[in-house]
């Protein structure tokens, strides 16, 4: 019988190191914004990066902790059948995606999952406003994270127009007793707002237009929000107001800086459940099971994705 050999103890060490530092640059990807490779090389390295290199190592420690943190929470939620919704509203380029990746990254997607719905549809539109929110709401054991929500109506719909006054007015009536009604069916409704500066989202969107990857983030909706920032802020300022309310409240987090954003979104989130670490029973790996009539087939040559690298 034709059997692999299995890897000794030191192979397999190396393999689950570069397993492990695979995903670790995962995470890399998604920091290294202005691709500067060379400036990551130890022997580049300045007096003045030196500094960045040792705040960045700190943040990502916090952050690989504070994920760990997070399976912990996934687990209990799924465990104890909770059900939770998180909402992640603020301007745009305040950094409510980047904080919801790092939140889902290591999570089971089939616990936690992001909704971010597009612009109704001629269908929707004619539905009740809260209609295709609810059909995204989690069953038991289950997180949903809303990138952007129901306070569409309160925000962008308000400022360009996508309303009536009255639309506008019946939100503001029904949206707290909405919510509610979701608290008492037993969801932990949270909300966040990301806060930015006028100048900071400047910035971010100047970076949008000159970065080739990044320029699919910017919308005629987005560059218009520019034109429009007291409009916003306005609008911003009364639903604050009008939807605070002790079933649902709202978080403001501070967003000018995106890492310190995320470190302190993540913490404050885990604060507001009350979760516990689950026991598990050690997981022990069975032997595969071998049959000496087992011969396995070659893959047609045709068939293979050519090695490049």
């Amino acid at each position: 019988m034709l059997t692999s050999a299995l890897p000794d103890h030191e192979d397999l060490m190396q393999r689950i190191a570069r397993d492990l530092i695979d995903s670790y640059d995962e995470e890399l990807e998604l920091e290294i914004e202005d691709r500067n490779i060379d400036g990551l090389d130890p022997a580049s390295v300045t007096a003045a990066s030196s500094a960045d290199k040792a705040a960045r190592q700190a943040y990502f420690k916090e952050l690989f902790r504070l994920q760990g943190e997070l399976v912990k929470l996934q687990d209990w939620v799924q465990h104890s059948k909770q059900k939770v919704v998180i909402l992640f509203e603020g301007r745009d380029a305040a950094g409510k995606g980047g904080v919801i990746k790092r939140i889902t990254q290591r999570l089971n997607p089939r616990v936690a999952r992001v909704a971010a719905l597009p612009a109704p549809n001629d269908r929707e539109r004619t539905q009740w406003y809260f209609q295709r929110y609810v059909a995204h709401l989690p069953a038991a054991g289950e997180m949903v994270l809303f990138d952007r929500s129901w306070y569409n109506r309160a925000g962008v719909e308000r400022v360009m127009g996508f309303c009536s006054d009255d639309e506008y007015e019946e939100f503001f009536r029904t949206v707290p007793e909405f919510e509610k009604m979701l608290v008492r069916s037993g969801i932990k409704l949270i909300k966040y707002w990301f806060s930015i500066t006028d100048d900071e989202q400047h910035m971010r969107f100047l970076g949008r237009i000159h970065d080739p990857l990044k320029q699919w983030k910017l919308s005629p909706m987005d560059l218009e929000s520019r034109r429009r920032w007291e409009e916003y802020t306005k609008a911003k300022e009364i639903m604050l107001e009008r939807t605070h309310i002790p079933e649902a409240p709202w978080w403001v987090v501070q967003a000018v800086d995106k890492k310190k954003a995320r470190l302190n979104c993540i913490t404050h989130l885990l604060g507001q459940l009350p979760y516990q670490e689950v026991p598990h029973p050690p997981v022990e790996l069975p032997e595969r099971v071998r049959h000496a009539d087992y011969l396995r087939q070659p893959v047609p040559a045709n068939m293979i994705v050519p090695e490049i690298y």
